[in-house]
Formats: structure tokens, C-alpha cells, sequence
């Protein structure tokens, strides 16, 4: 078989087996027979990218990264809908239909609104070419190399029986399911990054990626629902267009039911709301049109909205139950997270005994108390939290809620920023933030060790390969068994264990960064470094010393001296010290270089150093940099988009440099 026919006969296999996976769900090969399949072809195009093609599914995944989207005006306006929030109101709609009609016999379509991100995707020959988001209806974004990425999008429509299709646009619901949901916020929440509201922002969130292999790891998915434009084809009304669409290879929208009154209608809609909470994914209503498109026409739009829909959005159920009592839930950040402990009530389709209370001040602008009879929702019809306290039902001796001043896992001090709402456990043992430490351990800035992801972090955790910090620096003991687990290898392990090994070279200051002391920077894990010169001095030193060390403050001080008396703390830091890891300063700041005594300040984006390199030129010199202009600021080195610190240079007289300047001060004076 010739190289170009293997390729099409490959393309066609995996093209129908992504169909019976994302769209019929009902696979018939195996993932790894799947990833076989996928795998020759990536090695047959790689060998012969002449015959690569915009629908081959290895066209799927991008991994460039964008620099901006491009605007997209919408040809067919993508028009939003008017909210209906009553049975009477839908009967008025069915009125007006029938007035704008003089009484014809209307038919509608029932379907579920589906909380997601409006899309279009557009078809040239069968062949996707363009997708875009809705924006305001009039002009989006060019979100092709995303939606790519989106397995239920046919990246080749279904042409057979020799259907011609010059043109197609149609329009879908972009949407993540609450089960990946679920599972993206614990991603972030282990990463310490921003967890999102529902799904419907992190769908939004995800697709808006300027890199298309972070969309990729996200698991979308869509509903196409809507026939924007055709050509080569008649379609009369609503119900034979999604038939179409479907024969076409799209995955449709889900359940819709075709009606001959608005009251039966009504029943559909009755019905969809006692179902939707046992959806796998989130629906915010239900969405009522003419089927006709003869008639939509006829009707046509207001200057907001078509007259031939509307959206019946469901009331958010809420529920009046007991609060038997308060936990504490510790995340892998060591957020200290209440929770209430409920009597079990049914709610939104589920059994609910259990719901999030936020924080401290939630509780407290509440006045929420273990006795209370409470009112308990879904937020976003996923996550069950209390809203409110029934005070007239509320019993006597109930007392204020107090959050516990010590982590009830590891018994290490709790804190509370000024500016946070959260209160964290601070134990760099502690069980369920463990995690979080060893990935910021691992990390560039802390100790570099090449290899070491979060991912295999958690693998390493889950299978009993490490119990805290130290025990990375025994994991040669177990080569043979870490070299069978999946995605590993001889040469990877080798890598790991050597990445490891040399960090236990490190400067002194890479390793305070990497123990993840509150306030203490890398700046400040220098300077530390740079003036008690060993572990043993920093964990000695008294707040009046360490308040000596140049630009540090009382919170500081105050934060590295609670963390360095933890029992957790010394236990760690001698593991670390009998395994070999240098507690000793290697660099001591230059304070007789050419830029002693100067202090530097950096602003916006230099042309060709980074941040960090500029600093660490000015330090290797004798110079300070400070992150703020004042008096005492010798120079102020600027690049592009300077903000504020620009100004305030030129308002105090500062002198201002440019990178060509700062490097002919470096040059000339080595």
C-alpha cells in the first residue's frame, strides 16, 4: 500500500473512532489501539508533511502558542435571547407567535440551554476553516486552533452518498462537564492558582487559551444547536436541520423534543427541570423556538432578540435544613476551608449532607451557628453551599463560630493575611498540603530539579515513593520500581535522579526560597542567605537580628522566626541536612563592585534581559535593586509599557536609563 493511501485509510479509521467515542459514546477499540493508530500516522506526516491536511486529526492539537485573536465579524448575527422566568410568560410568547402569524398552527422546539460559550463553526467543501466566539453578536474572535482541539468537533463533516456542502456555519454551546470541572479547580487549587466560579467560566476561560495545548488539557466539549447559514442544501425547519446536522458528525442537541402546543411544551420544560440535576452537565434553562423557518423568518428579530425563541431560565431551588456542625477541610494549599455538616436534604436532583461555608468572614457577615436551620442552594448547580440562616427558627445557647487557630491535621499555626480571606495551615510536613510544598520545592526558582512535575509529584505520593521533602533525596533506593511506573523510563529516571542529586549543590538561598516561608521571597531568601551565611544562623537568629537584614520588616521577621521554631519546620531541615543537601551560602553580594552603594530600581519590559538577569547583574556589581522609587533611588531602569515607577522617577528627579545605557555602565566597568 502506497504512503498516501495508508495515510487516508488511517485518517478515516481514527476520524470514525473519535465519532463512536465523542459523539455516539460507544467506543470500540481500545485506547491504546486508538493511540497506535494515531501514532503511525503522526510518523507517516512527519516523514511526508506535503501530504498533511487541515482535517487530519494530528491537526488537532497545537501546541504554539497565539499572540492575540483575531476579530471576526459575524455574516449572520448571533443573536442572544430573551429570558422568560414564568409559565405565564410563556404562554404571552406563544400569543404574540401566534398575532405576528395571524393564527397559524405553530410548531415548537424544545431543548435544554446548555451553560457554556457560544461558538460558530464554519465549513468550506466539508472541511472546518473558521471558528469563532459570539463576542456581542456582530464581531467575535478567530478561536480556530482551539476548537480544534474540542474531539467533538468534526474537523471533516460526514459527506456521504455524494452530498455536496459548499458552505456550512453553524453555531454550538461550548461546555465543560461538571465531573472535569470538578477535577480542573483540584488541579488549580494543587497549584495554587485561581479556581474557577463553574463550569461556564472555565470553559470560557479555557478556550480564550493563547496556548492551544492548555485548551487541549481542558476536555471541552459542545452541543451544536443551530443552523446559521447553508448552501447546496434545503432545510425547512429546525428539527430536520439538527437531523442533518447529526448525519453530518456533530453531537447535537441532546433530548430535544418537537411540540404541537406551547402547552405540551410547558410539560417538556416541567420535565427537564426535575432532571437536569442528574445531567453530567450544566443547564441554566430551557430553550423554546419555532420550528419553522419559514415562519422565524416571517417573525424576524427586535433590536435585542429574535421574536421566534425565547429562554425559560429555572428559579435556583434552595432548601431549609439543620447545620448539625462545622469541619474544617484542609487543601493542598493549606487553606483551612469550613464546611457544614448537614441533615440530609434532597436538592437539585442529589442527596445534599454536606456544604461549603467558604471562609471566616462568610460565616461571620452570616452569623452562621452549628444549630441553625439553614438555607442550602447548588452554586452553579454543582457545589452545595449555605446562603442564609433562618433566625426565627434559630435555638437558644447557640454561640459565634470561631476558626481554629492551629491546622487540624498537622497542628502547626494557622494565619490569615491582612488581605486574604483564607486562613492557612503553615506545617511544611503536613499531610494535606504536602503536595503544594514539594512542587514549590522542586520548582526553577527554589531548587531546579529538571523532570520533577506536579503530576509525577502526585504519582510519587499516591504510591508511597515519598513522604515528605527528604525522602526525594532517597528515591535512587527504589530505581527499579520507579522506573516501571507508566511514562517512565531507564533514561528519564536517570535524568530525575541526576536533576536531584545536583540540587543538593545549591546555593544556600535556593533552598529558603524552596521551604515556602510566607513573605520571604527570592529577593529575601538571598538576603538572608547573603548576611547569617548558614541554616544553622537563620534558625538561631532573633527577630531584633533578623530585623538587621537589609529591606526586611516586621512581618518578615515575624514569619520566618514562627516558621524556623516549628517542630515540622527543624525536622525537615535536619532530614534535608543528612542527606547531603549544602545548608551554606555559596555567593556573598560584591559590596566593593563598581555599583556599591547604588540602588536600582526596574520598570516595564527590557529589550532583551529578563527581570531576574538585570538583577542579578546589578547585585553581582555591589548594587541594590529595590522595588519602589523614592529619594534614595540612584537610577530607575526603564523599558517598554513603564508604569507608574516612571512617573514617580521623573516627579522625584530620579535619574532614568535605558537598557543600552545600563549595559555600557556594565561593560565599562567590570
Amino acid at each position: 500500500m502506497s504512503v498516501e493511501k495508508r495515510i487516508e485509510e488511517l485518517r478515516e479509521l481514527l476520524n470514525y473512532h473519535n465519532y463512536k467515542y465523542y459523539i455516539e459514546d460507544s467506543p470500540e477499540i481500545s485506547d491504546y489501539e486508538y493511540d497506535r493508530l494515531y501514532h503511525e500516522l503522526l510518523e507517516l506526516e512527519e516523514k511526508n508533511p506535503h501530504l498533511i491536511t487541515p482535517d487530519s486529526p494530528t491537526q488537532r492539537v497545537g501546541g504554539k502558542a497565539q499572540e492575540a485573536f483575531a476579530k471576526v465579524i459575524h455574516e449572520v448575527k448571533m443573536e442572544s435571547l430573551m429570558d422568560v422566568f414564568s409559565v405565564e410568560e410563556l404562554y404571552a410568547f406563544d400569543r404574540r407567535v401566534k398575532e405576528g402569524l395571524n393564527g397559524e398552527k405553530v410548531e415548537y422546539v424544545v431543548e435544554k440551554k446548555i451553560d457554556g460559550l457560544s461558538v460558530s463553526l464554519e465549513y468550506v467543501d466539508g472541511i472546518f476553516t473558521r471558528g469563532s466566539t459570539r463576542g456581542d453578536g456582530v464581531e467575535g474572535e478567530d478561536v480556530t486552533r482551539n476548537l480544534k482541539t474540542i474531539r467533538s468537533i468534526p474537523l471533516r463533516l460526514n459527506l456521504s452518498g455524494g452530498l455536496t456542502l459548499p458552505y456550512l456555519e453553524v453555531r454550538g454551546e461550548v461546555f465543560m462537564s461538571k465531573k472535569d470541572f470538578i477535577e480542573l479547580n483540584e488541579k488549580q487549587e494543587a497549584l495554587g492558582q485561581k479556581l474557577f466560579a463553574n463550569p461556564r467560566n472555565a470553559a470560557a476561560g479555557s478556550l480564550r487559551q493563547l496556548d492551544p495545548s492548555i485548551t487541549a488539557s481542558r476536555k471541552l466539549d459542545i452541543f451544536v444547536f443551530n443552523i446559521q447559514r447553508i448552501e447546496g442544501i434545503d432545510v425547512e425547519t429546525h428539527s430536520q436541520g439538527l437531523m442533518l446536522l447529526k448525519s453530518l458528525g456533530f453531537k447535537i442537541s441532546p433530548d430535544y423534543k418537537v411540540c404541537s402546543t406551547i402547552e405540551e411544551a410547558v410539560d417538556e420544560i416541567n420535565k427537564l427541570g426535575e432532571e437536569r440535576g442528574n445531567l453530567p452537565y450544566e443547564t441554566d434553562g430551557a430553550v423554546v423556538k419555532i420550528n419553522s423557518l419559514a415562519q422565524r423568518e416571517r417573525l424576524g428579530s427586535t433590536s435585542k432578540a429574535p421574536r421566534w425563541a425565547v429562554a425559560y431560565k429555572y428559579p435556583p431551588e434552595t432548601k431549609l435544613t439543620r447545620l448539625k456542625d462545622i469541619i474544617i477541610q484542609v487543601g493542598r494549599t493549606g487553606a483551612l476551608t469550613p464546611n457544614a455538616v448537614l441533615e440530609p436534604v434532597r436538592l437539585a436532583g442529589t442527596t445534599v449532607s454536606r456544604a461549603t461555608l467558604h471562609n471566616e468572614d462568610f460565616i461571620k457577615e452570616r452569623d452562621i451557628r452549628i444549630g441553625d436551620m439553614v438555607w442550602v442552594r447548588k452554586a452553579g448547580e454543582i457545589i452545595p453551599e449555605v446562603i442564609g440562616v433562618d433566625f426565627s427558627k434559630r435555638p437558644e445557647n447557640t454561640v459565634p463560630y470561631k476558626m481554629p487557630t492551629n491546622c487540624p491535621v498537622c497542628g502547626a499555626p494557622a494565619y490569615r493575611e491582612e488581605q486574604e480571606a483564607v486562613i492557612r495551615c503553615t506545617g511544611i510536613e503536613c499531610p494535606a498540603r504536602l503536595f503544594r510544598s514539594i512542587v514549590h520545592f522542586a520548582s526553577r526558582d527554589a531548587m531546579n530539579i529538571e523532570g520533577l512535575g506536579p503530576a509525577l509529584i502526585e504519582t510519587l505520593l499516591e504510591k508511597g515513593f515519598i513522604k515528605g521533602i527528604a525522602d526525594l533525596y532517597r528515591l535512587h533506593e527504589g530505581r527499579s520500581e520507579l522506573v516501571s511506573l507508566e511514562r517512565m523510563g531507564e533514561k528519564s529516571v536517570d535524568n530525575l535522579l541526576s536533576s536531584i542529586e545536583k540540587s543538593k549543590e545549591n546555593d544556600l538561598s535556593r533552598l529558603l526560597f524552596g521551604l515556602g516561608i510566607r513573605h520571604i521571597g527570592l529577593r529575601a531568601a538571598q538576603l538572608l542567605s547573603e548576611h547569617f551565611m548558614t541554616m544553622d544562623n537563620i534558625i538561631s537568629a532573633t527577630r531584633d537580628e533578623l530585623l538587621k537584614v537589609e529591606d526586611f520588616g516586621e512581618k518578615m521577621a515575624e514569619s520566618l522566626e514562627s516558621f524556623m521554631r516549628q517542630e515540622q519546620t527543624r525536622h525537615t531541615i535536619q532530614a534535608l541536612k543528612e542527606m547531603g543537601v549544602n545548608m551554606v551560602s555559596k555567593t556573598r553580594r560584591a559590596k566593593d563592585g563598581i555599583f556599591s552603594g547604588l540602588t536600582f530600581v526596574l520598570t516595564g519590559t527590557l529589550p532583551t534581559f529578563s527581570r531576574k538577569e538585570a538583577t542579578e547583574m546589578i547585585e553581582q556589581r555591589g548594587g541594590k535593586v529595590s522595588g519602589s522609587v523614592s529619594k534614595k533611588t540612584s537610577y530607575v531602569l526603564a523599558g517598554s509599557d513603564a508604569g507608574s515607577k516612571l512617573d514617580k522617577a521623573v516627579q522625584l528627579g530620579v535619574t532614568i536609563i535605558d537598557e543600552d545605557t545600563f549595559i555600557k555602565m556594565c561593560n565599562d566597568f567590570k
